[in-house]
């Protein structure tokens, strides 16, 4: 069975005070794009650099997803450790994924330049960091995500079949 990974780095959320949107935004784009059989890993967790690693750590290492992707904490305030609890844990990062989401969001708002959206790879499980808001996690995600079963092919993953009239991946021919 296919796993991936699904975080919500909120304090708000992981206490009940604000219901967990994002997390629920990830799991319906992916059951949109893949045609696939998958299985979630779901974790809502609080700000916390130590925290965030040890659910990043336990979900690539012990359930094997061959994808996570999180949401939150990618912005520049305090609480926001994200990008460094994801860059704690990769072997290798993986730039362009934020590059080309704050290119796409910047045509929807200027403070997408505040943004740290990153991802990375930790032995065989790409690691992929959202923004927070469910709009904004549609924008990101439609743009990386056309890139994303080629990695997890590199990657030595599992094949992740789409539903290619929503989300047409890109794989290169070999020829």
């Amino acid at each position: 069975m296919i796993k991936i990974g699904i975080i919500n780095i909120s304090d708000r959320a992981s206490k009940g005070i604000y219901e967990d949107l994002p997390g629920k935004a990830i799991v319906d784009l992916l059951n949109e794009y893949l045609k696939s059989k998958w299985e979630k890993v779901y974790a809502v967790i609080p700000d916390e650099q130590d925290l965030i690693e040890h659910t990043l750590i336990t979900m690539a290492d012990v359930d094997q997803c061959c994808l996570i992707i999180t949401s939150g904490g990618t912005g520049p305030s305090k609480r926001d450790v994200t990008p460094e609890a994801t860059e704690a844990v990769c072997n290798k990062m993986m730039p362009g994924f934020g590059e080309l989401m704050r290119s796409v969001s910047l045509k929807y708002v200027p403070t997408a330049i505040l943004s740290r959206q990153t991802a990375g790879i930790r032995n065989n499980t790409l690691i992929v960091n959202l923004p927070g808001k469910p709009k904004s996690i549609r924008e990101c995600l439609e743009a990386v995500f056309p890139a994303i079963p080629y990695c997890i092919d590199l990657l030595e993953g599992p094949f992740l079949e789409c539903h290619e009239e929503v989300m047409k991946p890109f794989r290169p021919q070999n020829k």
